[in-house]
């Protein structure tokens, strides 16, 4: 018997090979590769903890909202803000920061056929995701002098489709030696007693380890040593499916640095009681973030004297980490310091004992994952500042509704119609901001207020924008 199919045996996973005899050698040894990403002695563990009447509810004692360093506009402190932006643009001329986007979703809940960040989001040319954070970072590189390192996660199931995607368009411009793709670690999915199971009978049910699972991808990877190589100690985090974000924020970035923290987020006051986002939150001195769906309602919809949400920051994905902590936080057995995965319901499917196909109509088994947002009660002075939801988040996630692509690009059409009107421009809109011409601006031109405000006053004759504007480097 072979090695790994005897540990698979002796840890009562045999089932994973129990139609190995009668499949084809590439098969074979395409199942035994996937095996042995498997961390059997972890599987178990999982198993203990997460599934059944060993399974823990959320811990919510001792809960109370996060406090977060406030906008000058809503209060704070102007100077501060000066001082941290001036402090991550020397970081940044300084070639300490790069960005890292979390890429390994598909874009199936939107009816589209490919990796997510290859969807055409912008809403004049419907340029892709990857366009649009490939073009910031260019960008910023060039306004401090220094060319910034672009990790990208992928997963197993699109990592070829978007390496060929970025083959296809030159890299939007970008020099390779600065762009690094890492794949996703993968978990196998369980039964409710903690049996692999398998897609087909020879395949296991593997599914990738969350966004936490990032943190260890970046050290498998050899990403952070090269990193280290390059004097990079900061790293922009940030998620696919949000064209919005300021990817390279030097204001975030120097609050990260003059706070000393290891791990920073950015949080906009959520719009309601039950708006989907986590809650950041302080929890026996540690801070934490809360998902909407472990935070009774009554609980959310809490209020101060002031008649504002209590639990009132809510968490965008938007994170800052120093390359050391990362590293500490993907070396769980030398540390102490591991993220906890968590377990989600799902309908997999998967195959009977004589190997036929089962599509479950409910939930038969779990898979597990990882919240990157868990590693914040590890880190050195973590910090939280505020953002603009108007100028910093606006996912694409659902095919319509909120956070869908035309919500999204609407709001793109108010963020332009907001820097022309800056520069003096006017512009007709609806009562919401949203214009009633196409606008669209590419982040080569200005990625933000100030960047587009510098390259406007420099153009001579000034384009007329009555009949809709699209502006380029």
């Amino acid at each position: 018997m072979h090695p790994l199919i005897d540990k698979f045996h002796r840890a009562g996973q045999g089932q994973v090979f129990a139609h190995f005899d009668r499949l084809d050698t590439a098969t074979q040894t395409q199942l035994l590769q996937d095996a042995s990403e498997i961390d059997l002695a972890e599987v178990a563990q999982l198993s203990r903890t997460l599934l059944g009447a060993a399974a823990s509810a959320v811990d919510l004692a001792d809960l109370n909202p996060a406090p977060y360093i406030s906008l000058p506009q809503h209060g704070g402190d102007r100077a501060a803000w000066v001082q941290a932006k001036t402090t991550g643009e020397t970081a940044l001329r300084n070639g300490r920061v790069a960005a890292f986007t979390v890429a390994g979703g598909q874009g199936t809940r939107l009816g589209y056929d490919g990796p997510k960040g290859t969807f055409p989001v912008t809403p004049v040319r419907a340029r892709p995701l990857f366009q649009v954070f490939a073009e910031k970072i260019l960008a910023a590189g060039r306004r401090y002098g220094r060319p910034l390192h672009w990790f990208i996660m992928t997963s197993h199931q699109n990592h070829d489709a978007t390496v060929a995607f970025f083959t296809e368009h030159k890299n939007f411009g970008l020099a390779e030696q600065y762009l690094h793709f890492l794949r996703q670690g993968r978990m196998p999915a369980v039964d409710f007693a903690g049996k692999i199971l398998l897609e087909s009978p020879g395949a296991i049910a593997m599914s990738p380890d969350g966004h936490g699972g990032s943190l260890r991808a970046l050290e498998r990877s050899g990403a952070l040593d090269l990193m280290q190589r390059e004097g990079i100690d900061c790293l922009s985090y940030f998620q696919v499916d949000n064209p919005l974000v300021r990817c390279i924020d030097p204001a975030f970035i120097g609050w990260h640095l003059l706070q000393g923290s290891e791990m920073s987020s950015k949080m906009v006051p959520k719009a309601h009681a039950g708006e989907k986002v986590g809650h950041f939150c302080v929890q026996h001195g540690k801070l934490v973030v809360v998902e909407y769906s472990d935070l009774p309602m009554d609980r959310q919809e809490e209020t101060d004297a002031t008649g504002q949400l209590r639990f009132i920051a809510g968490s965008i994905a938007i994170h800052m980490l120093d390359r050391e902590f990362v590293r500490r936080m993907a070396r769980p057995a030398n540390t102490g310091a591991a993220l906890a995965f968590h377990r989600a319901n799902k309908k997999i499917p998967t195959i009977d004992d004589r190997g036929n196909p089962v599509k479950p109509a409910e939930a038969n088994g779990v898979k597990f994952e990882l919240f990157v947002f868990d590693a914040l009660p590890f880190a050195q002075n973590p910090v939280v500042i505020e953002t603009e939801r108007a100028d910093d988040f606006s996912p694409v996630k659902n095919a319509g509704g909120t956070d869908s692509p035309q919500t999204c690009r609407d709001d793109q059409l108010r963020q332009f119609t907001r820097w022309l009107r800056t520069c003096g421009v006017e512009v007709a809109t609806d009562e919401s901001g949203l214009p009633n011409i196409r606008i669209e601006v590419s982040p080569l031109f200005g990625y933000d207020a100030e960047t587009f405000g510098e390259a406007w006053r420099k153009l001579d004759p000034v384009p007329a924008v009555s009949d809709g504007l699209c502006l380029d480097a």
